[in-house]
Parts: C-alpha cells; structure tokens; sequence
C-alpha cells in the first residue's frame, strides 16, 4: 500500500509540473512521504509607463518591473499601472492612429512638395553691379516672401536652405517639409 500512495503522490506532482528530480522520498515506519522543495520565484510585473521615469523607461513604455518597485512606487505615485489586455488593445489603436496621422502628414508634405517643383522658378529681382554682380544677397526671408506672394503658401523660412546666393543666375534652394520630404526649387536671380 505504500508504494501506491508513493506512485499517486508523485503522479498528483507530475500533475503540477513537479518532476523527479525535485522530489525526495521519506521513508517513516511503515509511511511514505514525498517531500519537494518549491523554487525561490522573482515577482515580475508587466506594467505600462504613464510618464518617464529616470533609469527606467520613457511615457508609454512596456516593461517588467519588479513586484515591489511597482507596489511601493510606481503604483502611488501614479507613474505606472499593470497591462491588462483591454489596456494592450487601447495602446494598439492609439499607436495605429498615430501611424496613420504620421502617414497622412508625409502624403501632404510630397503633394506639397511635387506642387512646389512643378512650378518652375521663382524669380528674384535684384539692383545690380558691375558684371553679374548684385548688392546685398538673396535670403531665406526673400524666397518665403516669394512664395506667399505666388502660391498663397506660408512657409517657415527655417526649413529653407538656400546656398549663398551673391551673383544673378539660377541657383536650386531645398525645403526640409517633412524629415523624409524634401522640395528642390529653382530659384532664378536677375538684376534690374
């Protein structure tokens, strides 16, 4: 009989993921016990950042934080919460609306730009010199006044890099609309 408690007892263990090698019999008279030793287990948490935190992780940041830490301060100070999958499926939709809104964002700027290359050369006039020489130079602030004027288009005159411009004659300006979309422009300048 004891060799059947025995064998039900490490199948009732098997059951649990417990194996042999965890498992030691204890033979005392006449009874069989099994003894298994539990392994030490780390509380992890997965938890969502709701603002950074330093040496930590940025806003919106998924990470496994010890049980602990997140108790005892990321929970009270409102920094963190625990993911949840309703929580998952929110921040899914909100990266994909964000994706989108960066998509539609480039699609304008390349209409744009395309709009901005089609249209030829913006034309410069200028108080000339002696040879093709004119006085003062063509800025960024004169192309985005040009561009108003022609188009209706307000531009930043920070995203315009113009090369320096001293002498009449075609020169090709660029304007940064978007980090992955850029306009080449002619620029024609001519004395008076």
């Amino acid at each position: 009989m004891a060799t059947a408690t025995a064998a039900s007892t490490l199948s009732w263990l098997h059951s649990f993921g417990g194996t042999q090698n965890e498992t030691t019999k204890v033979r005392d008279r006449n009874r069989d016990f099994v003894v298994f030793a539990q392994k030490k287990t780390r509380k992890i948490r997965k938890v969502i950042l709701k603002e950074d935190v330093e040496h930590v992780g940025k806003k919106g940041e998924l990470l496994d934080v010890k049980a602990g830490y997140f108790r005892n301060y990321l929970l009270p100070m409102g920094k963190a919460q625990i993911v949840t999958p309703v929580l998952l499926k929110e921040m899914k939709m909100e990266e994909e609306r964000i994706e989108a809104e960066k998509q539609r964002v480039k699609e304008e700027a390349k209409q744009l730009a395309l709009m901005f290359e089609t249209v030829g050369a913006f034309k410069v006039k200028r108080k000339g010199g002696k040879n093709k020489q004119i006085f003062g130079s063509v800025t960024a602030q004169d192309l985005v006044d040009i561009i108003k004027a022609q188009l209706q288009r307000d531009v930043d005159k920070r995203i315009v890099s113009l090369p320096e411009i001293r002498e009449t004659g075609e020169y090709i300006a660029e304007l940064k609309l978007h980090p992955e979309v850029t306009a080449r422009v002619r620029v024609n300048v001519f004395a008076n």
